[in-house]
Order: structure tokens, then sequence, then C-alpha cells
């Protein structure tokens, strides 16, 4: 077995991997904040759409950088990763999961 190996690509693996990218100015990660809304994993390649919680997010660069740092460490090397950042659905406060809600003490 090669211990070099990457896991089976799968959206969840993906979501799981991302929960370590942290939105600085909220401190929740961003799966659990709501705001990666999709992940596609095709055959050589990854797709996250995501959004912040702003369009006039001052970070937003910062998360991407992160989120695609994350996967392309999660990923064999022939793997295309893309995030794309989108507006649509607008993010709000009621896409966030129980867990962020709580740390977030709404």
């Amino acid at each position: 077995m090669n211990v070099d190996a990457k896991p089976l690509l799968t959206p969840e693996l993906i979501r799981n991997k991302l929960r370590s990218v942290v939105d600085p100015e909220v401190g929740v990660n961003i799966v659990d904040l709501g705001l990666v809304y999709q992940v596609d994993v095709a055959e050589g390649a990854v797709k996250v759409l995501l959004t912040m919680t702003s369009p006039a997010c001052p970070l937003s660069d910062l998360v991407i950088a992160d989120a695609e740092s994350v996967l392309r460490a999660a990923v064999d090397d022939a793997v295309q990763v893309s995030i794309e950042l989108v507006w649509s659905p607008p993010w709000d406060p009621s896409m966030m999961s129980d867990k962020a809600r709580e740390n977030l003490g709404w």
C-alpha cells in the first residue's frame, strides 16, 4: 500500500477538509458558517461554490486562498481544484449549522 496515496475524493471528504478553514472575522469554519454552497467531485477535478457573509467582506481573498491551500494538500497534484465565489443566494444566518449558532451564542 502506498502511504502517500490520497483518500478517495467525495463531497463529504472535501467538506470535512474545508472545516479547517475559519472565517477570521467570525471565528467559525466556513462549512458550519454555511458559506460552502456546493461541492462537486469528478474524476480529476474538485469544484467548490462558496460565498461570504457579505459582498463587502474584506477577507474573502484570504478565505479563498486558505480553502484552496487546504484542498491542494488533500488531493493528488493531478486533480484540478477550483473555487468559485458566488453571491446567489445571498448568505444569511439561517444557513449556519446549529453548532455555529452555539459557538456564536445565537
